[in-house]
């Protein structure tokens, strides 16, 4: 069964994805050699895939540790907030907060789960007196330890295997 991206998008689109979501430094004509298509050609998809919402944004992923972000925690917490108004507040001040890196609505027995950077313990004893302060009922925190594997690349690499 084919997935829907390969309905939208031809393979040339899914070699450029691929190529730039591995390395977004790669320069236009390199990207253009390995597809076999002119420079023009391979700005004039990269533009569409762009203006289309394919691609988000180019970024620079930075060392957390080398620039003193060392404690990293994945926060688990709940609410018993149920009004539409108040969630958007709470859903804003958790997105508007620079320690958060990653905030995912989920089901089950928590409502959010939060991927928080902080320099060391005292920051993040601040950090949750701030979700306090938001009517948060629950909050669970565990340390990363270490990291097994981080990747920005989604699979959809015409040689990757299910």
């Amino acid at each position: 069964m084919e997935s829907i991206v390969s309905k939208i998008l031809d393979d040339l689109d899914i070699k450029i994805l691929d190529i730039l979501q591995k390395g977004a430094q790669i320069s236009n004509s390199e990207i253009a050699k390995r597809v076999n298509l002119s420079p023009p050609a391979t700005h004039a998809r990269i533009k569409r895939l762009e203006n289309e919402g394919y691609i988000n944004q180019h970024v620079a992923i930075l060392n957390q540790e080398k620039l003193g972000f060392d404690l990293l925690s994945i926060i688990f917490i709940s609410t018993n907030i149920h009004q539409s108004e108040k969630l958007k507040f709470l859903e804003e001040a958790l997105k508007s907060m620079p320690e958060v890196l990653e905030c995912h609505c989920l089901t089950g027995e928590y409502d959010y789960l939060l991927k928080v950077a902080n320099k060391n313990r005292r920051e993040l004893e601040s950090f949750i007196r701030k979700l306090n302060k938001l009517g948060i009922t629950r909050i669970q925190t565990s340390l990363v330890l270490r990291e097994i594997k981080y990747s920005t690349v989604l699979p959809i690499s015409p040689n990757h295997q299910n």
